[in-house]
């Protein structure tokens, strides 16, 4: 949707630049008219305009404004490939796919699960921010598996509170390079955001404790499987941690996978799935296990790994 506005020059903005008049008549700030005449939405009598160009009296300016949206506003959208493991008045379980993002977030303009949970008739918890209401956990958009959002207040509070007691169970399985020594061990080690790169996170001394548990449940000849279960719930953990430990999940190329072997086994994203979830209903205080399977590309890879023996 967009605003089309014809307006004439009149006499006081004589000699003015294109992105101040537009400023004063219209409202708007010099930035976004600037932004607007780089876009090719400004016209000065039909002819296309540089924001520094000078308007001159009876002059017709046209000017389309796009409508803006707010990048965190939930979009109702159905997203292929989700699946709903379990659904109750309390909470919904749902099994997320690979390249779905759990919320609208800045920069992501992609499918998201509370959008396709909106456009599916659920109604989620309003506790939250917003774009992130009924939201006590989140998967990254490369990771796939299960996960629980909330749909009634009370289920919010007592399942938020079970995260941040470590009172939840949360256990992943995650393919990744060589062979980790010990087969079986705990990395305790703060993350915190990258030096280099916003959009990566590292171990740092003053970064956020992070505590992974794994144990080897099958080694290969190039990669090991692991059964890696969280007491913190850092964004990245296992992928920073394993990386930590020279043993990078099989295709994570953010963290230094061999992008070769990602390639020879067919995979665009990290080795790393959501399989189950566990903790105690918020009504009726019983303790509930839910799990995923692994989807087809992990699925494949794996075999291609074992066939390697």
């Amino acid at each position: 949707m967009s605003e089309l506005r014809v307006v004439s020059v009149p006499e006081g903005l004589a000699g003015e630049r294109v992105d101040a008049a537009m400023a004063r008549m219209f409202g708007l700030s010099r930035s976004r008219s600037a932004e607007l005449v780089a876009e090719g939405l400004v016209l000065v009598d039909g002819a296309g305009v540089a924001k520094s160009d000078r308007v001159t009296p009876g002059s017709m300016l046209e000017v389309t404004i796009p409508e803006e949206t707010d990048p965190l506003a939930v979009v109702p959208e159905t997203v292929e490939g989700v699946g709903i493991i379990h659904d109750d008045d309390d909470i919904v379980v749902v099994d997320k796919p690979v390249g779905v993002a759990v919320h609208p977030s800045p920069g992501w303009t992609g499918p998201t699960l509370v959008g396709h949970l909106a456009a599916a008739g659920f109604t989620i918890a309003t506790s939250g921010a917003s774009e992130r209401q009924g939201i006590v956990q989140r998967l990254d958009v490369g990771t796939s598996g299960v996960m629980v959002v909330c749909k009634s207040e009370r289920a919010y509070s007592l399942l938020k509170q079970a995260f941040r007691e470590r009172e939840v169970e949360k256990t992943y399985h995650a393919l990744v390079q060589g062979h980790p020594d010990p087969l079986a061990g705990t990395v305790d080690a703060p993350i915190g955001r990258h030096r280099g790169a916003d959009w990566r996170f590292a171990v740092r001394d003053d970064g956020k404790p992070s505590i992974t548990h794994y144990e080897t449940l099958e080694a290969h000849r190039f990669a090991s499987l692991l059964e890696v279960h969280l007491e913190t719930g850092r964004t990245h953990q296992i992928r920073v941690h394993m990386s930590a430990l020279r043993h990078p999940c099989v295709g994570d190329l953010t963290y230094g996978a061999d992008p070769t072997l990602a390639t020879r086994l067919g995979l665009e994203r990290q080795w790393l799935h959501a399989v189950r979830l566990a903790f105690a209903h918020p009504d009726t205080g019983e303790r509930v296990e839910y799990s995923s399977p692994y989807p087809v590309d992990l699925e494949r890879a794996l075999d291609l790994v074992r066939g390697t023996q």
